[in-house]
């Protein structure tokens, strides 16, 4: 796996597991302040937005995911192309393509865009 896989498995397993406890606060704290965030919903910018999207999402979500592509852009930035399904427990899974841009942030790496499309 290269640093950059490293990187984005990292915040992803993060994400994952708070997507997974239905932990929307703790799903929105892997994103940087001022993200820009696109699910399948309209767009939001910030941690709130993001918080209100995952609120707003059925209990018993899971999010799989496997990472496709990696590049790192800048010492601090890393791009992130990604196969995630979103499993729900009444209906079939949801199958997208995830485009994400991580950026550290003091010790550790951020969500700084976030962009989903169905598959």
């Amino acid at each position: 796996m290269t640093a950059e896989a490293d990187v984005l498995t990292g915040v992803l397993d993060e994400w994952k597991s708070a997507v997974d406890a239905h932990e929307p606060a703790r799903a929105a704290a892997v994103f940087t302040e001022d993200a820009v965030f696109q699910g399948l919903h309209p767009y939001s910018v910030g941690r709130a937005g993001v918080t209100e999207y995952y609120a707003s999402q059925p209990l018993g979500l899971t999010a799989h995911y496997r990472v496709l592509e990696t590049r790192r852009l800048a010492e601090d930035v890393v791009l992130g192309y990604v196969s995630v399904d979103f499993g729900f427990t009444d209906r079939p899974a949801l199958p997208v393509t995830l485009g994400v841009v991580l950026r550290r942030a003091g010790g550790g790496w951020l969500i700084a865009h976030y962009q989903v499309s169905r598959r």
